[in-house]
Formats: structure tokens, C-alpha cells, sequence
């Protein structure tokens, strides 16, 4: 087996150097990962990268790796879960950048746990950011974007495990079923108002932040073995979907969730292997 081909090199131009020249990004989670990998590609394409986090080494991370591509990038402080400082991570993005006309929603939480031993408090600390954190700096762009009569877009980042289940991950799983029915409710009614809100479900990309328990219930050895691709992702291709779909390339696509998994959710055996239960699976 041969699988799907590899992409070109990270660094490779996806879109024009302008194409996002003179605007803004907001990338919330963009100091670490797969939302870092996006930044740099909005950089790489024009944009200045506003790096939301936390943490303020993860900011720092972040603007350093959109200042080697190129760049000009600040660090925002934020915590998504709270409407009053994300609408201050938008206020320090504009006083440094300018006004923000592209969001990433990226900051996420999640460790694996089976359903029946999950905390209230763990559900909790997985839904606030996930979903309501993304809708929360969604209601802030679109709020800024009206105000500055100017045009917007959206990418919120979900998950092939919001499309069809996600055992193990019931927490992390149906906050992102929530974002991809958000995505396509506010695709709706923001569309008069010049906002388009799309969503990308990842599947497998290897990074450097996944919680320690997700390493330890992977095998890499194995990973391309598992993916009818013959491969994993690599974050580049992420941050290559992320800046087409707020690209004019883009301009008429609004609602849609765009799956970048090389079809490993649909893939089904035509001799199934026995099942094993969760809690077997987990370390």
C-alpha cells in the first residue's frame, strides 16, 4: 500500500505572499501545536498574527515561530471561557495590530477518559473552552466586524469525532458536535453582515502538545498503518486549510465543516476487529 502522497515541504507558499496583506488574525491556542502551525501559515500568506493564550510562554512561542516565517505578530492574553477577557484579547490585538478581521477559535481541551468516569468538573473544563469559548470570541469578532463595517471570517477547529462519535472523549466529542452546529447557525445569520464561519475537522496530526495521555494510548510506530492515507497529517496542511478557507478563494463558502483526515472517520472493515471496551484501551 502506497497511500495518499505527501505534501510539499513546510515553508511552501499555499496563496499569494498578499493575500491576507493588511489584515489582522486572531489564532486563539496559537503559541503551541496545530494553531502555532496556523499562524505561521496566515503569516507566510501576509497576515499579522495576534497569538491568544494563557500562557504567556506559549505566547511567546508563538510570536517567535510567525517572526521566523516572516511575520509581525503580537501575544494576546485571553481566556476564551470568559466574554470579559476575550473582548480585552481583541482590545490588545487592535491597539497593536489593528482591527481583527479573521478569527481561529483553536483552544481546546482534552484528555481521554471513559464516559462513565468523567467528573462533572471534567466535563465542565473541556465544554467551557471548547464551545463555549469559541462562541464567546466568535460573538466579539462579529461584534467588532459590524462596528467597522468591515468584512470577516471565521474557521472554528473541530473534530471527525463530533461527526460520528468520539468513545473515550464524550467530553471533547460533544463540545465539538456543538461547534460544527454553531458554525453552521452563525454561518447563517452572519452571512448579511459580510462574516463567513466555517469549520475544519482534523483528523490525526501528531504535535508537540498532545496531553501526555493521548501519546501514551498511541502507537506512532503504527499510526500509518491505521490511516487509509498511508500517512498522518502534518500541521502545515492544517494551516493551509485554515488560510484558503478565509481566503477570497473562499469568499462564496460559508457553513461548511471541512474534514482534512485523509478519509480515515469513514473508513469501515470489511472484517471488523473484536471490539474492545474503552476502559481496556486506555492506559
Amino acid at each position: 500500500m502506497t497511500g495518499l502522497p505527501r505534501p510539499p515541504q513546510a515553508g511552501t507558499p499555499m496563496l499569494p505572499t498578499d493575500t491576507f496583506a493588511g489584515q489582522v488574525v486572531l489564532v486563539t491556542g496559537g503559541g503551541t501545536g496545530l494553531g502555532k502551525a496556523i499562524a505561521v501559515e496566515f503569516a507566510r500568506a501576509g497576515a499579522a498574527v495576534a497569538v491568544a493564550s494563557r500562557s504567556a510562554e506559549h505566547r511567546q512561542d508563538g510570536v517567535a515561530a510567525v517572526e521566523a516565517a516572516g511575520g509581525k505578530a503580537t501575544g494576546v492574553e485571553v481566556d476564551v471561557r470568559e466574554p470579559e477577557s476575550t473582548a480585552a484579547a481583541f482590545d490588545a490585538a487592535e491597539s497593536a495590530l489593528g482591527p481583527v478581521t479573521v478569527l481561529v477559535n483553536n483552544a481546546a481541551a482534552n484528555f481521554p477518559i471513559a464516559a462513565a468516569d468523567l467528573s462533572p468538573n471534567g466535563w465542565r473544563a473541556v465544554e467551557r473552552i471548547v464551545l463555549d469559548g469559541t462562541f464567546f470570541c466568535s460573538q466579539e469578532m462579529h461584534r467588532r466586524a459590524v462596528a467597522n463595517g468591515l468584512a470577516g471570517s471565521i474557521v472554528n477547529i473541530a473534530t471527525t469525532a463530533a461527526l460520528a462519535g468520539g468513545p473515550g472523549m464524550a467530553h471533547s466529542a460533544a463540545a465539538k458536535a456543538g461547534v460544527i452546529s454553531l458554525t453552521k447557525t452563525l454561518a447563517v445569520e452572519w452571512a448579511p453582515d459580510g462574516v463567513r464561519v466555517n469549520a475544519i475537522a482534523p483528523g490525526l496530526f501528531p504535535h508537540d502538545d498532545l496531553p501526555d495521555a493521548i501519546k501514551a494510548a498511541r502507537d506512532p510506530s503504527v499510526d500509518d498503518t491505521r490511516q487509509p492515507a498511508g500517512r498522518v497529517g502534518q500541521p502545515h496542511e492544517l494551516g493551509w486549510a485554515a488560510t484558503w478557507l478565509c481566503s477570497p478563494y473562499a469568499s462564496f463558502v460559508t457553513g461548511h465543516v471541512l474534514v482534512v483526515d485523509g478519509g480515515n472517520w469513514l473508513r469501515r472493515d470489511f472484517a471488523m476487529p473484536p471490539v474492545r471496551s474503552i476502559s481496556d484501551q486506555l492506559p
